[in-house]
């Protein structure tokens, strides 16, 4: 590996190019990733909407609210999984588009996490009836079966016999 990088690195000088750069640096410090202050005048807000690759008739800022998004936009909530399957996405496994700005919860929205775009199958009242249901169900059959004293019959210990041996630790002759 050494020799490789040696010999790229001799090819570069003799053609002039800049030497080889291992791995990109899209960002030198987790402090070159955070959003800017929220933007309070029109030029502010054009500025942030070229930022992230909006119009800026469509760029509104995260309320500013104390939690710090600054002028990120505020996105709608579209859950991965509720975006087209068959479209040709730059990224499919997360069914996104390169540069795409995303909600700041998408972690929380991906393809394997929870679905805000779900419509249920049933109400949350009648998920926790039913949930009742078979509790009090459960629950009602051990107090009643308890109550009744109706138990599986037990049977004394059964032993081989009384005073057999039927094992010894001496060294037979």
């Amino acid at each position: 590996m050494a020799r490789l990088v040696s010999l790229v690195e001799r090819s570069r000088r003799i053609s002039g190019l800049p030497g080889v750069l291992i791995s990109r640096s899209a960002g030198n410090w987790n402090k070159d990733w955070k959003p800017g202050p929220y933007p309070v005048t029109p030029e502010e807000k054009a500025a942030a909407a070229r930022k992230y690759g909006l119009r800026p008739d469509e760029y509104k800022p995260t309320p500013d609210d104390g939690i710090g998004a600054g002028d990120y936009p505020d996105l709608p909530l579209v859950s991965a999984e509720s975006r087209d399957p068959y479209y040709p996405w730059d990224h499919p496994e997360h069914r996104r588009d390169f540069m795409e700005p995303i909600h700041t919860d998408y972690d929380m929205y991906g393809l394997d996490r929870y679905n805000a775009s779900q419509k249920l199958r049933f109400s949350v009242n009648q998920m926790f009836m039913a949930f009742m249901g078979v509790m009090t169900f459960f629950v009602g059959t051990f107090f009643l079966m308890e109550s009744r004293k109706i138990h599986w019959p037990l049977l004394p210990k059964q032993y081989p016999g009384d005073g057999k041996v039927h094992y010894t630790f001496e060294k037979p002759e």
